[in-house]
């Protein structure tokens, strides 16, 4: 019998979209702690609902770095989980926060395919721009159902 041994460092584009989207998770994660949802301006002060928001608009171009374009990715899904419409209803409140967070990582699939020659990465961003739509688009449909954010 004979016993085939793996390479620990060769993964599946699936692996390799899961490693990246743990690496970029956990770095959004740290960028939020401490943030407050938007319920206080930063000096303390409490924020009227009622303040118009103007959102930042990602555009992806070469004419800014790679670098640039994921700095400005993590700005606009940051001010869009921050600015999210919240109820207290934890259904709710989930699919508003990950809208943008599903956006942020179509905004970032954009700005690598500007970069890129490699044809995993093409393909695997790619990938997560069919994936992370199609998911936007199902929380756009249960937010249309589910207006009050009932969850039923």
């Amino acid at each position: 019998m004979q016993i085939m041994q793996r390479n620990p460092f060769r993964h599946s584009p699936q692996q390799l979209g899961a490693i990246i989207f743990l690496a970029l998770a956990s770095t959004c994660a740290s960028a939020h702690q401490g943030h407050h949802h938007g319920q206080e301006a930063q000096d303390g002060a409490a924020v009227s609902t009622s303040e118009v928001h103007t959102p930042p608009a990602f555009i992806a171009t070469t004419a800014k770095t790679f670098d640039a374009l994921m700095d400005d990715a993590m700005a606009v899904m940051d001010d869009g989980m921050l600015s999210a419409p919240m109820n207290g209803v934890a259904d709710h409140d989930f699919i508003t926060m990950m809208q943008p967070h599903h956006q942020g990582a179509v905004d970032m699939a954009k700005a690598v395919l500007l970069y890129t020659d490699d044809p995993e990465i093409r393909n695997l961003a790619l990938g997560i721009i069919t994936e992370q739509q199609i998911d936007i688009q199902v929380m756009e449909a249960w937010l249309q159902h589910h207006p009050a954010g009932s969850g039923k």
